[in-house]
Formats: structure tokens, C-alpha cells, sequence
């Protein structure tokens, strides 16, 4: 129980607490993460997110597919086209393509970190999600649509 309290503080932590991004964009880097990994339980789950947050159904399901063009603006395609990159073993590859998202921000340092942690937190929570065989429930696909 103690590890889960920590795993359930930091998504708090990183995804409610204030920061450069939206709660919306950061469910936004959250489903190109997952869907760089293929991780269903979270593509269902964070997808919902983003059509309840964004309003919009379709931009929830367009970035399940395609998150490169699934943002409805460059300030916001920006961190979630570059997140995924965190998933490959290419450190220096991220800086340059989060130094290239955050110039489209006013808050870079803020926007990089969370970003950055962010991605972390879902490779890392997608690979949890394989190891425990999670499957998203029902009212999850039925959400916001």
C-alpha cells in the first residue's frame, strides 16, 4: 500500500498541481506516450481524459491515433510530438526536441520539466500497466463521448 500511495502522490503531483501546462495538455502527452507504447489501458483511460477536459470528442480519439496531428495548436502539439521520444534511449534527442517545443511557450523551464516528467512518470506507468496485464473498464470507453 505505501508504494502505491507514492505512485498515486506523484500522478497527483504531476498531473493536478500547478505547472507551465494545462491539466488538458499534460492528458495530452500522457495518451502520445501511450500510444508511442502501445499501451491500451492507458490509451483508453487518458483518451477519455482528453475529450472530457478538451470538449471534444474527436480530438480525444484523434490523438489516440495520431497524436503528432492531433493537437488543435502548435503550443500544445509541440510536448506531446517530442514526449514520446523519451520512450527511445535518446537523451540528446530529447533535449533538442523539448528545447524546440518550449520555444513555442512562454514558461520553457516550467513547460520542459513537467514534460519531461510527464513522459517519465507514463513510460514508466505503461510499463507497469503491461506487467499487471491492466484493462481499462467499460464506463472508460463510454466517457465523454
Amino acid at each position: 500500500m505505501a508504494k502505491l500511495g507514492a505512485f498515486v502522490a506523484m500522478y497527483n503531483d504531476l498531473m493536478l498541481a500547478p505547472s507551465g501546462l494545462s491539466k488538458l495538455e499534460r492528458e495530452m502527452i500522457a495518451v502520445a506516450v501511450s500510444a508511442h507504447n502501445r499501451c491500451y489501458y492507458c490509451l483508453v483511460a487518458h483518451g477519455a481524459s482528453v475529450r472530457q477536459l478538451s470538449g471534444d470528442p474527436v480530438l480525444g480519439e484523434l490523438m489516440v491515433m495520431n497524436y503528432r496531428g492531433g493537437a488543435p495548436d502548435a503550443a500544445q502539439s509541440a510536448p506531446c510530438s517530442t514526449s514520446p521520444s523519451s520512450s527511445r534511449a535518446e537523451p540528446w534527442l530529447v533535449e533538442e526536441r523539448i528545447a524546440t517545443a518550449c520555444a513555442a511557450r512562454a514558461s520553457a523551464i516550467a513547460t520542459s520539466g513537467t514534460s519531461r516528467a510527464v513522459a517519465s512518470f507514463f513510460n514508466m506507468s505503461n510499463r507497469m500497466a503491461f506487467a499487471t496485464d491492466m484493462r481499462p473498464n467499460s464506463a472508460y470507453h463510454a466517457q465523454a463521448r
